[in-house]
């Protein structure tokens, strides 16, 4: 009885994960398909609000890329919480590599709010003498066609913001390219489905580019002090003051910073837990996502009950299942040729964000930039002293 029922659960988790995938290639083609303005008689001067602590892989690369720009008038601000922060001396350098580019640098000092980031920028915005703002990670590479890509789109006055999604680029070791993996098809996946089923009422924080007038409208960075899903919730806020979030077919890459298994766990398992409190209810259905666990059930419970064919057929269409689901979602929609070459890894991070996701449900505190908090409801940080 106990084998008939854990066979019906694996059975009904490759159904949802073959109708989620189903979902995921629609919405890719549909991605793909996707055209907005790429361009303008005129184009607006933007300014880049771009945060930075300390040294990170990649970080000159990444910062570089900004400084490469191919639009006609932009410039970038550099925030950390001191002077002496070792990312500003990157900068530094750059500044003197390409000094036809204006560049501001602002120290912050310790923030008065949980989220330093949002502190951060709140004091970078002061400094912004443009109206039309693009913040972005430090930890992301673009194309010199960045701005003219996302701008244009900015400037139909209902537009509050635009966002990217973005390819996992790893640095080096088997738990970056998994971490980078689900970047590319997880995350990829998920924001897809969602845009094409209600439209994005999101944004994704490599990239957000925001008028100033929408950002303030909802009370500027202040609003956002005491949450740690700050981007979720930004474009959740703008799309509430009635302004359109949309997507941009184009794509960045974001430079995986975790090298360790530790670290890759403890960011992943963070991520969840701040999904799970920003959104509740569809965290608690993406258990119908995953499909690599409900063929280890069905692998297992096959095994143990004599039915060992039935078993390895629902694993080894699980196990596909994945693969296609890397294809479609990784190379298809965002050209990340490790979610192709690598495909066949595919299942294995499936089931770790199966048990990133499990793992989420068993405490409310997470770790940030050395400290410590609980989540309360809406993704709301508390420092634990």
């Amino acid at each position: 009885m106990i084998a008939r029922a854990l066979i019906v659960v694996a059975l009904a988790g490759l159904l949802t994960s073959t109708l989620y995938l189903l979902l995921v290639g629609l919405a890719a083609l549909r991605f793909r398909r996707k055209r907005l303005p790429c361009g303008a008689a005129k184009l607006p001067p933007v300014t880049l609000l771009k945060p930075v602590h300390g040294i990170e892989p990649h970080l000159r690369d990444s910062l570089e890329s900004f400084f490469r720009l191919d639009y006609p008038q932009f410039e970038i601000i550099f925030g950390a919480r001191t002077s002496n922060d070792p990312a500003f001396a990157v900068v530094r350098e750059l500044k003197e590599i390409y000094p036809q580019v204006p560049v501001k640098l602002v120290t912050s000092g310790e923030p008065p709010w949980p989220n330093a980031k949002c502190w951060s920028l709140a004091k970078m915005v002061d400094q912004a003498r443009f109206d039309h703002l693009v913040i972005s990670d430090s930890d992301v590479e673009v194309a010199p066609d960045y701005l003219r890509q996302l701008i244009p789109a900015l400037l139909d006055p209902g537009v509050g913001c635009v966002t990217t999604v973005y390819r996992g680029k790893p640095t080096r070791g088997l738990w970056a390219r998994l971490e980078a993996l689900g970047m590319s098809v997880e995350m990829t996946a998920g924001v897809l489905v969602a845009d094409m089923l209600e439209g994005m009422k999101f944004a994704l924080g490599p990239t957000m580019a925001v008028r100033r007038e929408a950002l303030e409208q909802i009370g500027g960075f202040a609003k956002l002090a005491d949450y740690c899903s700050d981007d979720f919730l930004l474009g959740k806020w703008i799309a509430a003051a009635g302004y359109k979030v949309i997507l941009s077919p184009h794509v960045i890459d974001h430079v995986i910073l975790h090298l360790s298994l530790r670290q890759s766990l403890n960011h992943q398992t963070r991520w969840m837990k701040s999904t799970r409190y920003s959104r509740p209810k569809g965290h608690l259905g993406m258990a119908l996502t995953f499909a690599t666990p409900y063929g280890l059930l069905g692998l297992l419970t096959g095994v143990a009950s004599g039915k060992l064919l039935l078993g390895g057929a629902i694993f080894a269409a699980t196990f596909l299942n994945r693969i296609l689901l890397s294809i479609v979602a990784g190379w298809e929609a965002v050209r990340d040729p490790r979610s192709l070459a690598q495909c066949w890894l595919y299942p294995l991070r499936d089931l770790m964000g199966f048990g990133f996701w499990l793992t989420s449900y068993f405490s409310d505190q997470i770790r940030w930039r050395g400290e410590r908090y609980r989540l309360k409801v809406g993704g709301r940080m508390v420092r634990i002293t």
